[in-house]
């Protein structure tokens, strides 16, 4: 008995077969990513294991990656779904102006003030406070300083998908159709007459920071701090429990959103190690040369 003639062409079949599949996988991936989102969103109090006055924390993503940098002042790139951080397990990217480290500063304490609210509800913070909080003075440029800082942090917002050792979805945000953006900061408003800011934190960052994957910052070590790239390497250097930590100058600098030459970030580079090494916070700081023959940055972790 002769096989049954096809209506289509096999390379055609084949075609819509794969075709099919494709939108199966692709619809499957948004409907994870939208049930994570469900998930996230309901709103579960931000504890964060290891915070108090002196200790601020950053997630490790975000940390690693050079979505806040020591930029210089006035020399802000727009970013536009730039990449900042990829790998088997995450893809992080952001839109808006690159932020700074003083925008690391507002982050940081902003999300520590969410943790001392109630569930459910926003922080109302009065400015001076604010700004006390940060070792900053309370003149009007200050003042200025920080609401232009909530503004920037209110419009970055990234899209990010982190996945667990055996490729599943741990969270998804932005990456599909589905899932909407996350802001640094969901935003904010401000009572003139009072000088109070009242904020609103994405209840997804709950999750992002969920199993203590974070980087604790030791805060009164980083107001004394007087380099930006001594904050970021601070940042990054948390995010490790290694005690001897290697990086290579390249990656480094390219992390830093240094556009000069690779001479003069070594400079700059070894001024922000021994700042470090004076604040205890790491000990033997040296570069020198891998064994592919690259210049790399080395140092131990001092108090893991």
């Amino acid at each position: 008995m002769n096989n049954p003639r096809l209506p289509f062409p096999r390379a055609t079949n084949l075609h819509r077969l794969s075709t099919a599949l494709e939108f199966a996988h692709k619809k499957a991936a948004e409907s994870l990513a939208a049930a994570a989102e469900k998930e996230a969103n309901t709103p579960v109090p931000l504890v964060l294991p290891g915070l108090s006055e002196n200790v601020r924390a950053i997630p490790n993503y975000i940390a690693r990656s050079a979505i806040f940098a020591p930029v210089r002042r006035g020399w802000r790139p727009l970013h536009d779904e730039t990449i900042f951080l990829t790998g088997n397990n995450i893809l992080l990217k952001g839109s808006g102006k690159q932020l700074s480290e003083d925008h690391a500063d507002i982050w940081m304490h902003a999300m520590y003030l969410q943790t001392t609210s109630l569930l459910g509800d926003q922080p109302v913070i009065n400015r001076a406070d604010f700004l006390r909080g940060m070792g900053r003075n309370t003149s009007g440029a200050s003042y200025e300083w920080l609401h232009q800082g909530m503004k920037d942090l209110a419009r970055f917002i990234i899209s990010i998908e982190a996945k667990r050792k055996d490729g599943s979805v741990k969270y998804s945000y932005g990456n599909h159709p589905s899932a909407r953006v996350l802001a640094m900061i969901g935003g904010f408003d401000y009572n003139e007459s009072s000088g109070v800011y009242t904020l609103y934190v994405d209840p997804r960052w709950a999750q992002i920071f969920s199993n203590r994957e974070y980087a604790l910052v030791d805060w009164e070590k980083r107001l004394r701090m007087r380099h930006d790239l001594s904050k970021s390497l601070q940042r990054l250097i948390g995010t490790s429990a290694d005690e001897i930590q290697k990086y290579s100058l390249d990656i480094l600098k390219e992390r830093a959103q240094y556009t000069g030459r690779i001479r003069d970030f070594r400079t700059t580079l070894e001024r922000s190690l021994l700042e470090l090494e004076r604040l205890e916070i790491i000990a033997n700081p040296r570069i020198e040369t891998s064994s592919k023959n690259q210049l790399q940055a080395v140092w131990m972790r001092l108090n893991r």
